[in-house]
């Protein structure tokens, strides 16, 4: 039966830690030791986590799910482990790293990314006491599976606002990781946001790679590359939905002082860019940490989310990050963006998932 749930938004500090080969992947932590037992009667190992492409360190779609496992571990007193991906692996790979920690106790079990679909599908139905979480995909129907999704497309379009409002030459860019449909949500959302605000801008759009094998996840040079392009042609305000890649456009944006606009963690905050931070805008965020977390709580509470659990601007599982103090001062853009914010909560606007 399926459940809904507000997504946490707790801030969650995102630590670095040594990465050790082991088994199918490679595994960053391993926590658990026994089975533990909750007062609630949980008796598992704890969370167990697979990394989509890219793996931890992205500074953005991964790495918010590792926060959202480090806030589970912490909060609720389980062990946990999460499993990097290796390049160029198969589903057969992906059903080995899910079966081993299910065979080894951990519950809940998430896929971080729609790659996981076919491979959650297969484990799920061996383990059917152990609950299982994909992210970014709902074609998984089974009792024990939750597909954890969002409307990508609502925080798009804030980021497409900012976009339209902040530019000074009415030409901003769109920078997709793969063409598919997944992101084709992101530029949706972003070219109706911008739109909104100028019906004549101009908007580049380029997608990196075809499919994820290809590296549009996971090669900030094929980023950098897109970005260098786009701003060429006259773009001053760049936004990807591009995974690692991303880091590639927000350096090439910073270098040549134009805006970038950051996707799924807040980007301005994150270590790796902070020589980048004065051009980051803000980020379309997607609370990919809450959603990991909450599934963890609901098995820990012993009332397992199960169906599809999807997060928008109302619950909070998506949002614009605001924490640039230049992106602050920029009045008449906060203005614009908060009113598009709450006209789409209050069911004013309604965002298109498609073009």
């Amino acid at each position: 039966m399926s459940r809904r749930t507000r997504f946490s938004q707790a801030a969650v500090a995102v630590s670095v830690i040594a990465l050790a080969a082991v088994g199918c992947g490679k595994s960053s932590t391993d926590t658990s030791s026994d089975s533990k037992k909750s007062s609630s009667g949980y008796s598992g190992k704890g969370i167990g986590l697979a990394y989509d492409i890219g793996g931890k360190g992205d500074q953005s779609f991964n790495d918010a799910a590792f926060a959202g496992f480090q806030k589970a571990e912490t909060e609720f007193k389980i062990g946990g482990r999460d499993i990097e991906p290796q390049d160029g692996e198969s589903d057969a790979d992906k059903v080995q790293r899910l079966e081993q920690l299910a065979k080894s106790g951990y519950n809940p079990v998430i896929g971080v990314g729609f790659v996981y679909a076919p491979a959650v599908k297969e484990v799920a139905a061996k383990y059917p006491k152990t609950t299982f979480g994909i992210i970014d995909d709902e074609q998984d129907k089974a009792a024990n599976i939750a597909d954890l999704v969002f409307h990508e497309e609502q925080s798009s379009y804030l980021a497409g606002v900012a976009a339209a409002k902040a530019t000074k030459k009415n030409h901003i860019g769109f920078i997709g990781g793969v063409d598919i449909p997944l992101i084709h949500k992101f530029e949706a959302g972003f070219d109706q946001g911008a739109k909104s605000v100028n019906p004549s801008i101009k908007i580049e759009s380029q997608y990196l790679t075809q499919t994820p094998q290809e590296g549009g996840f996971a090669s900030p040079d094929k980023g950098k590359d897109a970005a260098a392009g786009q701003i060429e042609k006259g773009a001053d305000v760049l936004y990807h939905a591009a995974g690692l890649s991303g880091q590639g456009v927000i350096s090439e944006a910073a270098s040549k002082k134009v805006w970038a606009i950051g996707v799924d963690s807040d980007q301005y905050a994150q270590s790796s860019l902070a020589k980048y931070k004065d051009w980051i805008l803000g980020s379309a965020l997607k609370n990919v940490g809450g959603a990991v977390y909450d599934l963890a709580k609901s098995v820990v509470d012993g009332k397992p989310l199960s169906g599809v659990v999807r997060g928008g601007l109302k619950s909070g599982g998506v949002g614009f990050a605001d924490t640039n103090p230049k992106y602050k001062a920029l009045t008449d853009v906060v203005a614009a963006v908060d009113k598009a914010k709450q006209d789409i909560i209050d069911g004013k606007v309604t965002v298109k998932t498609t073009q």
